[in-house]
């Protein structure tokens, strides 16, 4: 695996005007011009199509993770947002149930995924027939096998029974996701044939996904993105990074994942009618020297907090700490305002690493190329979740 970019060669060699993020670091980003007035008219909808499923989708879609206002979905459908992305595992399995509600009117002119966390293919199995149910629809257009690191987890078995899902008409396309690992588990959903892959891809990861990307659609696999704005935008996000989102940090985002032709769609997490709105602009919409000067700035403050799953850490805490996933999981319940999902992430490890207080130990080996205070964020997720 290459060595990523540190974020300060990211913000030099990364983006198109140096000088003009160079400045940004030194002095608050230039606000962005005034919301152009309502006028009525209806959003711009672009679509790409989704590798070779031949699926037409737009290019901003909907994470419903942590949605729990079923009419935000409904007028996502209603604008003509036509992807739509759950998992059997969102909101402790409740998710699916408003998703499905939200959208009955709406099922034969939407692609709807989810996903299943399950290690064996019985298991996998009995996730989708359940999560058919909670949804409410005889099949989904997409079934992933979630949160995948490596290829050793993407199995024979497991990639069976997608098989099998898709002959009895469950399923229309295969596909699976991945936080971290992308290096491994891209090429693999190559060689297994998957039909579509969920992976990080955001401002913060600078050029280092670009030849994976690029593999995905050469192989006509679908490349769907997540986590598109680093770290998400709940209340407590907003608040830390006020004058960073409040002028169109969160819409530059969006914009830098779009302007790469690989990305078919993306999933960023929309809790209300306002984020919806925002989040549709970024269809059609340029990616201009003030979002790169905006988004250099964000680097650089949410640098001590945010981890890009780069990898680097891995195998390096002496005690065994998946680095990468816990501080994922408290992001989640920092960034993303999900308590209760990174407290059930960080529950499911194993008892011996669940117990592993960094304030035992007297120095951390665990060094960040990236600039993320590891030792702090680990301390501050075991006092949170643990």
């Amino acid at each position: 695996m290459s060595k990523p970019r540190s974020r300060r060669e990211f913000i030099v060699a990364g983006l198109a005007l140096p000088v003009a993020a160079e400045a940004a670091l030194e002095s608050p980003p230039p606000p962005l011009p005034a919301a152009a007035p309502e006028t009525g008219e209806p959003p711009v909808i672009r679509k790409r199509t989704l590798g070779r499923t031949g699926l037409e989708v737009t290019e901003v879609g909907f994470g419903c993770m942590i949605t729990s206002d079923a009419s935000v979905i409904t007028r996502a459908a209603d604008l003509g947002i036509n992807y739509f992305d759950t998992a059997r595992v969102y909101q402790s399995g409740n998710n699916e149930r408003l998703v499905g509600a939200a959208l009955k009117g709406h099922r034969k002119e939407i692609v709807l995924s989810t996903k299943a966390k399950g290690g064996t293919a019985e298991e996998a199995r009995a996730e989708l027939d359940e999560s058919l149910t909670q949804l409410g629809t005889d099949y989904v257009d997409i079934w992933y096998l979630h949160a995948r690191s490596s290829a050793d987890e993407i199995t024979d078995d497991l990639r069976e029974a997608q098989e099998k899902a898709r002959d009895e008409g469950k399923i229309r396309f295969a596909g699976v996701s991945t936080h971290k690992g992308h290096e491994d588990v891209v090429p693999a959903a190559i060689e297994k044939k998957l039909d579509v892959v969920l992976m990080t891809y955001n401002f913060t990861m600078g050029d280092r996904m670009e030849p994976l990307l690029a593999s995905l659609r050469e192989a006509g696999v679908g490349a769907v993105a997540m986590k598109t704005q680093a770290g998400g935008r709940s209340d407590e996000a907003k608040a830390r990074y006020e004058k960073l989102t409040a002028n169109g940090g969160m819409l530059a985002a969006l914009k830098w994942v779009l302007r790469n032709p690989a990305v078919a769609t993306t999933v960023p997490s929309i809790t209300d009618i306002a984020m919806l709105e925002e989040n549709i602009q970024a269809m059609g919409a340029s990616f201009t020297p003030a979002d790169e000067a905006l988004l250099a700035a964000r680097l650089e403050a949410i640098r001590p907090d945010y981890c890009s799953m780069c990898g680097e850490c891995e195998g390096t805490c002496p005690k065994g700490l998946p680095v990468a996933d816990v501080l994922r999981y408290l992001t989640y319940a920092e960034g993303y305002g999900q308590f209760a999902l990174g407290r059930d992430n960080f529950l499911a490890m194993p008892r011996e690493l669940r117990d592993v207080r960094c304030d035992d130990c007297t120095s951390c080996p665990v060094r960040c190329p990236q600039g993320v205070e590891v030792t702090r964020r680990l301390r501050r997720a075991q006092e949170l979740l643990a």
